[in-house]
């Protein structure tokens, strides 16, 4: 039995098709994520990472190519089934946290299990869970104002990991933070990815993070090759 969580296949995508201005982001990208496994994504900047993160993560669609979360093809789904599988097997983690203000640390992560039909007492327990096992349960009742970036970031995992996904696709989650305060929050995300089975796919222009992955992979000219 295959151990692929995220499954891309000849992804191409195109801006601007059929006008003066138009540009092959992407082209015929394959990629095969597999579960417990962190893959790094480096790219210069415009080369086309956050579109191959929409499209993996069903927030875009391909102009060609397949789609496979858990082996299941995305591509020809219904809007509201690929909503669905989103929400429940797709957590987002971008380079500024985006955590909601008027909200503590425990409530930003109790809120998407809530929408996500989870009882309240559950969803309580598993955000002191996570925010436990990235190191920040003593900062569960405070707001994202009186936590530290690095704190902040690791929340904003939690939240990502709060309705259990299978994949994890992450935005320079650690481009706003000094060196030390990347290391420790890249800690708690391999952390996360070892205890929980998850798939992440982590695009970064921190090499020396990237290479503590498992693998590197190089997206350039609008295809992908090992790094």
């Amino acid at each position: 039995m295959s151990d692929a969580v995220l499954e891309l296949s000849g992804i191409e995508k195109v801006y601007n098709r059929g006008e003066p201005g138009e540009i092959n982001v992407l082209r015929g990208v394959d990629l095969t994520l597999n579960a417990g496994e962190a893959v790094a994504l480096v790219a210069p900047s415009g080369a086309g990472k956050s579109t191959l993160l929409h499209i993996a993560g069903l927030l875009d669609l391909p102009d060609s190519g397949a789609v496979k979360i858990g082996g299941e093809a995305m591509q020809d789904l219904p809007d509201r089934r690929r909503t669905a599988v989103r929400r429940a097997d797709v957590g987002f983690v971008y380079q500024f946290h985006h955590l909601l203000p008027e909200f503590s640390a425990e409530e930003n992560i109790v809120l998407p299990q809530l929408a996500n039909g989870v009882a309240r007492g559950a969803a309580k327990d598993r955000a002191r869970d996570l925010l436990a096992t990235v190191g920040v349960a003593d900062r569960a009742g405070h707001r994202p104002a009186a936590l530290s970036g690095g704190e902040q970031q690791r929340v904003a995992f939690c939240r990502a990991l709060a309705n259990a996904p299978r994949v994890l696709l992450a935005d320079e989650p650690t481009g706003n933070l000094d060196p030390e305060t990347s290391d420790r929050v890249f800690g708690a995300l391999m952390d996360l990815v070892r205890k929980t089975g998850l798939a992440a796919l982590v695009a970064t222009h921190n090499m020396e993070l990237a290479a503590r992955m498992d693998r590197v992979l190089r997206l350039d000219g609008g295809r992908l090759r090992a790094g």
